[in-house]
């Protein structure tokens, strides 16, 4: 249902699973699978899948830590994006990448939760695009001694409100991982 003309395609967004992002991530194992599934599916069913790779002071371009983990491997002619903010579309090609796709639904799955994910999710649905989270395909580390509640709640938080989000001609949602496809007419868990 986007708001962009002639988008009726579908991409995976694999967003800044790295090394050290997701070093001390709420069931890194698990989550890692569930994206490599989400991986295999979109390729054989013909969708895009777009890298996202963050750099910053803390995270620098080229280092051990900023690699993608060895549990998944990008594609040669997959795009990488190359970011330093946290909405994945900010100063970077994201847009035209999608463009040139024709896509107008986001399937996101990554890492932070409480950071990446949820700039790159409202950075979407400003923009026009649905934007369907997986649910079991996202995680954070633990930031309860800054004050935020243990991982497992900032998931299952922004699971909950995700779900229902919403704007004219746009939607959020989201689904699980054996629930996402991404064909015309595959059906969207939690949008509608």
């Amino acid at each position: 249902m986007t708001t962009l003309m002639d988008r009726p395609h579908t991409a995976l967004l694999v967003i800044d699973v790295q090394n050290d992002v997701v070093a001390n991530a709420h069931d890194r194992d698990g989550v890692i699978a569930n994206i490599r599934t989400l991986v295999e599916r979109a390729r054989a069913e013909g969708a895009p899948v777009v890298w996202v790779q963050h750099a910053d002071d803390d995270l620098t371009r080229g280092s051990d830590g900023w690699q993608y983990v060895p549990e998944l491997v990008r594609g040669d002619a997959e795009p990488l994006i190359h970011k330093s903010y946290g909405d994945s579309f900010e100063e970077t090609d994201l847009a035209e990448v999608l463009a040139e796709r024709g896509v107008g639904r986001l399937i996101v799955t990554g890492a932070q939760t409480d950071a990446c994910i949820r700039a790159t999710l409202h950075g979407a649905l400003v923009r026009g695009y649905d934007a369907v989270l997986v649910a079991d395909a996202h995680t954070t580390e633990d930031q309860s001694a800054y004050g935020a509640p243990p991982p497992e709640q900032v998931i299952a938080h922004t699971n909950l409100y995700w779900a229902w989000e919403r704007a004219p001609g746009r939607r959020g949602g989201t689904a699980r991982t054996a629930e996402v496809g991404f064909g015309p007419g595959t059906s969207r868990p939690d949008e509608g």
